[in-house]
């Protein structure tokens, strides 16, 4: 654990737990989507930020030392998907205190200084065994700590236009897989969109994100084996579901105007999951 580190958590000793103004200014100034909310936005944010600090710890990696502004500008963006969420994944009773249930499976946060290649088997439909290297700016492991590279975290601003965000990625992973199975689809209250169940909800759910995903991932064959326009987001959402989730919500989240024009099915959807009500 880092001197910064403790640093920070010395000031959640003391009553009220806060974000010091000048290093969450900071994080605002760096990240104009975070600067685009509004006032009641960003002073909720802020303080949900310092409950999810408080609950998880942070390691560098290979010597990467993380530091008060770097657990802040991660806590915040880690956070930004939970803003207005109200329901318990678990379905308990709503309450802003309850909403970092849906990160409660796990405490460590991994920073390594930039990508990392993990090693992969695959098996295909032969039973052949394949290896391969994988290279990674993050990573969520179910019931598992979650694994961030700083370099893809520090161009969060600049990657924006992009839809491109490492945090938000990595924890709408973990938003899926607060039910136990990363399949795109993250827990449902029964009444979501009208269905009368939960499991409606569900297939009400997956039968719009698998057309979506359908659709997607024909544009992106025809972008790589044709020479056909690539789509804006990312193409790495073809390569499952899941994905294509976690990709969806990191651009709905740092560049909303040109995701609604990309993918205004999916828009609606979004909108019901993360703004209730």
């Amino acid at each position: 654990m880092s001197g910064g580190w403790r640093r920070l958590l010395r000031w959640w000793q003391r009553a009220p737990l806060t974000i010091p103004d000048p290093l969450w200014q900071a994080v605002l100034a760096d990240h104009g989507f975070l600067q685009a909310l509004s006032l009641n936005e960003q002073q909720s944010l802020r303080a949900l930020s310092a409950e999810f600090l408080a609950q998880k710890e942070f390691h560098g990696a290979s010597g990467l030392q993380v530091t008060d502004p770097m657990a802040i500008a991660i806590a915040a963006q880690a956070c930004l998907p939970l803003l207005h969420l109200t329901a318990r994944p678990d379905g308990g009773a709503p309450g802003r205190g309850s909403v970092l249930r849906w990160y409660a499976d796990f405490v460590g946060i991994v920073v390594q200084p930039g990508e990392v290649v993990a090693r992969r088997e695959s098996v295909d439909e032969t039973g052949v065994v394949h290896a391969y290297d994988e290279v990674l700016a993050g990573e969520a492991m179910d019931q598992g700590p979650v694994m961030l590279s700083w370099q893809a975290v520090r161009e969060a601003s600049d990657s924006a236009d992009a839809g491109y965000n490492v945090v938000i990625h990595e924890f709408a992973h973990k938003l899926d897989m607060a039910d136990g199975a990363p399949d795109g689809c993250p827990p449902l209250p029964p009444g979501f969109m009208g269905a009368h169940s939960a499991a409606q909800a569900r297939r009400q759910w997956l039968k719009v994100w698998e057309e979506a995903y359908a659709q997607f991932c024909d544009q992106v064959v025809v972008a790589e084996r044709f020479g056909g326009e690539m789509p804006w987001l990312d193409s790495y959402g073809s390569q499952s579901l899941d994905e294509f989730f976690a990709v969806a919500c990191e651009a709905y989240f740092v560049n909303r105007p040109r995701f609604s024009a990309d993918f205004a099915n999916l828009l609606p959807v979004l909108d019901a999951f993360f703004r209730p009500g």
